[in-house]
């Protein structure tokens, strides 16, 4: 990958921040649901999840990547897949999310 690609691999993730999922209220990149970005040729490829296989919220949520990627300048098109290997779990969630949603570390 070439600095180019890193840089708007960066500006995808940040760009993926305002998808918020609407059970938990925090955006999916800090819940851990954004497995993988990479980019190839000015098209982003997505490998996402959700809390559950039957997740209510996950075609809302593949539908907000797909936008919120697109609008990234250098991006031509937007793969999303969604994937539930490996299944999400809490430890997957940043520090400071998980303290917000009452998460204890645990020793």
């Amino acid at each position: 990958m070439t600095i180019d690609d890193e840089d708007l691999v960066a500006r995808i993730r940040q760009a993926l921040k305002v998808v918020i999922d609407p059970e938990l209220g925090h955006n999916i990149v800090d819940l851990g649901f954004v497995y993988d970005v990479s980019i190839d040729d000015g098209a982003a490829h997505i490998t996402m999840t959700a809390t559950t296989r039957g997740c209510p919220a996950a075609s809302f949520l593949k539908e907000g990547v797909a936008n919120s990627a697109s609008l990234v300048p250098g991006v031509d098109t937007v793969d999303v897949t969604m994937t539930f290997e490996p299944p999400w779990q809490p430890s997957m969630i940043s520090p400071g999310v998980k303290s917000s949603l009452g998460f204890a570390e645990v020793n």
